[in-house]
């Protein structure tokens, strides 16, 4: 996972904030299906596979995260 090592953080963060808010209108896809979750609703798998598109961001931020503390531990 190289690449996403290489990657910068600030440009991770940037595209994690546009696209937890995408799209601006009506509401953000990001709000909606973890409200959808919290009520037990979500179950289509277009939905699901929504939330973690918009997810994806946060998710890679993370993994960079643990990645770059374990490199340090070794």
């Amino acid at each position: 996972m190289k690449w996403l090592d290489e990657l910068p953080y600030p440009a991770l963060i940037a595209m994690a904030i546009l696209m937890a808010l995408l799209p601006f209108e009506p509401e953000p896809h990001l709000s909606e299906k973890l409200r959808m979750l919290a009520t037990g609703v979500l179950s289509r798998p277009i939905d699901i596979f929504d939330l973690l598109w918009h997810l994806l961001p946060t998710i890679l931020i993370g993994v960079k995260l643990f990645r770059a503390r374990r490199s340090k531990r070794v």
